[in-house]
């Protein structure tokens, strides 16, 4: 496995595989890997010639007070896990190869992420499309897989993938669950054991709703939402950032819950750490 530091030795190298006829699998990613990344990397191994995967914690995309200085952080554990999957290149470069100093263009994805995360998180997407065009540009992939916990990232950058024409397969891998069912995330890492406790009523209120809609065969939005908010309430260090059920592919707000369509997303702080998860119905 190669670790590659610099923007242009990487794009350098990309382009000399596409000369090849190989292709390139991407996985990016912040870091702080866990098996959530790894079922990620096995999605797609069978789909490229050279599976990439990208480590950067990208500021852009944290907001004024949010966790960037003490976002988890352990290159050589990271690189240890791809060795061990079978990652052909890793690309982890500074700052300073991703944005010069005087940077002053940015994608703006207008549409799909202005609620929800984007309304809690003013130019968090901007700072996610804007980093993934630059990944995308420099590492040229021809598949580029994503996950499914972060639901509404996924659909800003199809929206800017197909939007700018990037010539990218995209394939989206399934949460992946602690065994108490809580979604695998790198912030998971700052949960406390009560913190934890009350972090765990996420998935349950999702079970809740699924148990409604599935079992009891309501397609009643407010009453969902009201049982989630139910299950939420337990929490003593949980505080409600957003219950919304949402079409799936516009992130509308839903009407009424329709099989094959309609996605359940939440989002609450256990005290100052954000979670977010999701059921697709």
């Amino acid at each position: 496995m190669e670790v590659i530091r610099s923007a242009t030795e990487m794009q350098a190298r990309a382009l000399a595989y596409k000369k090849e006829g190989k292709s390139i699998g991407f996985v990016p990613t912040m870091g702080s890997l866990h098996k959530g990344h790894l079922s990620l990397i096995d999605l797609i191994k069978e789909q490229c010639d050279l599976l990439l995967l990208s480590i950067y914690v990208n500021p852009t995309q944290f907001g004024v007070g949010e966790d960037f200085d003490r976002y988890p952080r352990d290159l050589d554990k990271d690189l240890e896990m791809c060795r061990t999957r079978g990652v052909d290149l890793v690309f982890a470069p500074e700052s300073s190869e991703i944005y010069q100093t005087d940077a002053s263009t940015f994608v703006i994805e207008d549409t799909v992420g202005k609620g929800l995360c984007g309304t809690a998180r003013p130019n968090h997407f901007r700072g996610v499309a804007t980093v993934c065009a630059k990944l995308f540009n420099i590492c040229m992939p021809k598949v580029v897989v994503l996950g499914q916990k972060d639901a509404q990232q996924v659909v800003v950058l199809k929206r800017m993938i197909r939007d700018l024409h990037f010539p990218i397969k995209v394939v989206v891998g399934p949460i992946l669950r602690e065994p108490d069912g809580l979604a695998m995330s790198s912030r998971n890492a700052y949960l406390q054991t009560k913190q934890r406790e009350d972090a765990l009523l996420v998935y349950q209120s999702l079970q809740a709703a699924h148990k409604l809609v599935e079992e009891k065969g309501s397609n009643n939005v407010d009453r969902v939402k009201a049982e989630v908010l139910n299950v939420l309430k337990g929490g003593r260090h949980l505080r409600v950032n957003y219950v919304e059920v949402v079409d799936r592919e516009s992130m509308r707000p839903e009407t009424e819950i329709v099989t094959d369509r309609s996605m359940l997303a939440v989002a609450v702080w256990v005290d100052q750490v954000r979670l977010i998860d999701n059921l697709c119905f």
